[in-house]
């Protein structure tokens, strides 16, 4: 079955790469606006029986989201063989269980609404958690981030590093690097009063001494990870880093990573930056998508590209 790769209009400078990894070529895609501002999305050559990868990050504005499911449609409708939606930044995915009365769980919908737009598989990067691969009845490969991050420190000095997760929520990313490295793991235990504002962090483990690396999923407004660096650098430890799967930078985040503690924030491409900073260093996850993608389309592990 042919392989067609197109690119959504705001992850074209990922799908680029993405597609030079591969070794072939962008499918032919055009973007379409009426005066009000609603789109419409062109396949410029055929897709019929083809094994069809649409790659879209779906963070703010939710018209990237909405082109996604376009370009879904488009597919569908001009005869793909089996649709991929391939999105290295899942949006919605932080809203994954109902945690007080009256809310929505906007993961579970988004799952709803790219199946029924017609995807027959979502390919992406760093859920939020785990479990968000149960709200979908079609198969998901959910890559990880490790497979980035864990090359790259092999390169450096770890002989002082201890692991730190920022919350009690993500122990379970900075553990699995922790005993990858044989590190030791500390753990920030923050309190909220109200979303993305942190009140206080305790925490939990000696870090005197020790060249911290913190471990996220998503950096939004920094808030978090500032604290988390100050309590840590407060406690002792003699350098912070930090490093981050989805570059959501919102609000105040680059003013605040810029005034923190944090020596470095290491982030990867699922999301592009708004601005440039010193203390922010990029890493491609085009060649794990690239070979991702041609595993899937080959028939071939898609866990062989884990570092467990």
């Amino acid at each position: 079955m042919e392989v067609k790769l197109f690119s959504g209009s705001e992850s074209q400078y990922l799908a680029s790469e993405i597609v030079k990894h591969y070794g072939t070529e962008a499918g032919k895609l055009k973007f379409h606006r009426f005066s009000d501002g609603e789109i419409q999305t062109e396949m410029c050559e055929s897709v019929r029986g083809a094994y069809t990868f649409l790659i879209q990050s779906t963070f703010a504005p939710a018209d990237n989201l909405l082109e996604l499911l376009l370009m879904i449609d488009t597919a569908k409708r001009a005869s793909a063989g089996y649709i991929t939606a391939v999105i290295p930044y899942f949006g919605y995915a932080r809203q994954d269980r109902k945690d007080k009365a009256r809310v929505p769980i906007s993961a579970k919908l988004i799952a709803n609404i790219l199946e029924a737009a017609g995807a027959n598989r979502v390919m992406t990067l760093d859920f939020h958690a785990d479990q968000i691969q149960g709200f979908f009845d079609i198969p998901v490969d959910h890559l990880k981030s490790n497979a980035i991050f864990i090359p790259f420190l092999k390169n450096k000095d770890l002989s002082k590093v201890k692991f730190a997760s920022p919350d009690v929520g993500g122990v379970k990313r900075a553990r699995m690097y922790a005993k990858y490295f044989e590190r030791d793991l500390v753990i920030c235990d923050k309190r909220r009063e109200k979303a993305n504002e942190v009140a206080e962090i305790i925490v939990i483990g000696d870090v005197k001494g020790a060249e911290i690396i913190m471990v996220d999923d998503i950096v939004d407004t920094a808030g978090t990870l500032c604290k988390a660096a100050d309590a840590l650098m407060e406690k002792g430890a003699a350098s912070v880093r930090a490093i981050c799967t989805h570059p959501v930078l919102s609000g105040k985040a680059y003013k605040n990573i810029e005034n923190s503690r944090i020596d470095e924030l290491i982030v990867t491409n699922t999301i592009p930056l708004k601005q440039k900073s010193k203390k922010i260093s990029v890493l491609s996850v085009a060649p794990l998508f690239a070979r991702a993608i041609r595993n899937n389309h080959e028939n071939k592990s898609i866990s062989a590209l884990y570092i467990e």
